[in-house]
């Protein structure tokens, strides 16, 4: 499991005081890059590898200046996809649970395979992490 600790931004929240519903999916990318980074993974890289799908279940409020921990977990690894799982947990709650799948596409934008050494990385260092990181929370619930 691969851990971020953040605070909100003022940029991040709405009219409301709040974080803007989007946000999340941009600290989970963020949690996702540096993570991908230890094993390898370079930024320019990055096209290479796009969003399938995202699904995010909000709990808890967040608001501007709140410390918070992206707990990233690895839920699924593939041939051509990984799919990730997060939970955002501030002061010992869940605010915030989600999920994203990444699909490695070739020149041509069809899947392929992910290069080996990231793989290899993802496979052996994190399945089943975000359920973990949900127990530690005390709330029991698991990504969707």
């Amino acid at each position: 499991m691969h851990v971020d600790h953040q605070h909100v931004v003022w940029a991040d929240t709405d009219a409301g005081g709040r974080i803007h519903w989007s946000v999340v999916c941009r600290w989970a990318e963020a949690a996702e890059h540096t993570y991908l980074r230890t094993l390898g993974w370079q930024p320019e890289e990055a096209r290479s590898f796009p969003r399938r799908s995202t699904r995010a279940t909000y709990h808890r409020p967040l608001r501007f200046g709140q410390r918070f921990e992206l707990r990233l977990g690895i839920e699924r690894v593939g041939t051509s996809s990984v799919t990730f799982v997060w939970t955002v947990v501030s002061e010992g709650e869940t605010c915030v649970s989600g999920r994203h799948t990444v699909v490695h596409i070739d020149g041509a934008g069809r899947p392929a395979p992910w290069p080996d050494h990231l793989r290899a990385g993802l496979a052996g260092g994190g399945r089943g992490a975000g359920s973990g990181a949900q127990a530690r929370t005390g709330q029991g619930t698991s990504p969707e």
